[in-house]
Formats: C-alpha cells, structure tokens, sequence
C-alpha cells in the first residue's frame, strides 16, 4: 500500500520513495509513498515530475486503486526497490488547495442559508464551481452572499483533517453534504475537513490550514441549472494580502 502523504500533509511538495511495484504492460510503477494527488472529488491531478538521481522520468498519468497510488511513465520503468525523487508543481498545488477551501466555505455558507446539498462541483487553479439545489434562490441573493462567504473567510478559521471508521461515518449524514452519497461503499476509512466552525464533511482533497490563506472570493458568474437548481463560480485573487 502507498502513503499518502497528501492525505495527512498538504504542504508537503516532494518526497524520497521506493519502487515496490511495477506493471511492465501497462507502463507504470507503484511506490511506497507519494504526495503526488491523483484527483477526485472535483480536484484535478497534481503535475508531477519523479527522478531517479539526476535522471527524469516523466510522469502521464497518476491514479489509485486498491493497492495504492500508481504512476505511469513515458519510457522505461524503474525496477523494484528503486529509489525515487518525487516533485510536484507547487504553485499550482497551493493554488488549487486555496481554491479547494473556498469552495467548502461556500458549501458552509449555503447550507447556513439554505440547508442545500450540493448536487455537483468542479475546479482549477483560481477558479471552482458547485451546483446546488436553491429552489428558493433569489437573483438579489447573490450580492449578500459574497459578503457572508468574504466574511466567513475573513474570520482566519483553521481547517482540521481527521479520519473515521466508515460505520462511525455513516451516522452522521451531515459529514455528506452531495445529495447523493458518492463515496464507494469499499472504503472503509473516511477522511473529514473540519473548518471549523463553518463546514464539515467528507473529503479527499487537499486545503489550505486557515481561511486567512485564501484570500478574497469573488461570486464570477450564477447560472440557471434546471428548475430549482444553481451553478455558483467562484474565482480567487491570484495573491492574498
């Protein structure tokens, strides 16, 4: 099995592992740690460089299964016990751990006024959306939200990650806040996000520690998704104050 490192520490944006597996057909090795995310949840995958000494190997593709987390590689593949260098484009990493939090926060924020699931969601570096179920949205909401949302951020609220036994987790239908429950019943651990005092639930990416690291947000774009249903864009200033 891999450690994942991103799991536990965001922040962490390299790290010195091992070959432990290697899958000649198909092109890739699996290691015994990483800080490499392989996506999922809306969160794209990291871009990511691994080494072997001065050597580069580059990296297509990285994604989980049940025996870890697997990276696939142009080329020739390192052998058992190799030892490897990972990277990971930490710009746009912490980029996308700012936008990450942010979304989570309007997640808290809606459900404070609304008590909404969020039906869908997506992000990149800088700019993120999700999709609500708002049947009683009104267009004039929007300019007061944003408001809430930059004060809730404001309020330097630190960002807790703590896991659960799966059976633990499902007495408590507050920590899945889609309206359908998308985690697969084989994972038996869950990982909550707790900002505190605003949002908690379940989740697998990865975020900033404070709400003081995500700077303003801005409400980009509300657009109709059906009768009754919102999609809410948010984009991020490129820097905090």
């Amino acid at each position: 099995m891999t450690e994942r490192i991103y799991s536990k520490d965001a922040y962490a944006a390299s790290m010195a592992a091992e070959v432990i597996a290697t899958d000649v057909d198909d092109g890739r090795v699996l290691v015994d740690r990483t800080v490499f995310y392989p996506g999922g949840g809306g969160q794209p995958i990291d871009r990511v460089s691994l080494w072997v000494g001065e050597d580069p190997l580059e990296v297509v593709r990285v994604t989980q299964d049940a025996d870890g987390v697997w990276h696939w590689l142009a080329g020739g593949l390192p052998g058992v016990g190799t030892r490897v260098e990972g990277r990971i484009d930490w710009e746009r990493r912490y980029m996308l751990m700012r936008t990450h939090t942010s979304l989570h926060a309007l997640c808290g924020v809606v459900w404070e006024w609304f008590r909404s699931p969020v039906t869908g969601g997506n992000m990149e570096p800088g700019h993120g959306r999700l999709d609500f179920e708002l049947p009683a949205w009104d267009p004039e909401n929007r300019t007061p939200l944003e408001k809430a949302l930059n004060a809730a951020i404001a309020r330097r609220l630190p960002i807790e990650v703590s896991f659960m036994p799966r059976e633990e987790a499902d007495k408590d239908p507050s920590l899945i806040r889609t309206k359908v429950n998308l985690i697969p019943p084989s994972v038996r651990t869950i990982r909550v996000i707790d900002i505190v005092g605003l949002d908690r639930q379940a989740d697998g990416g990865t975020h900033v520690a404070s709400t003081a690291e995500v700077g303003r947000v801005r409400i980009s774009k509300i657009q109709s998704k059906g009768r009754g249903f919102r999609r809410i864009r948010l984009a991020l200033d490129e820097t905090v104050d």
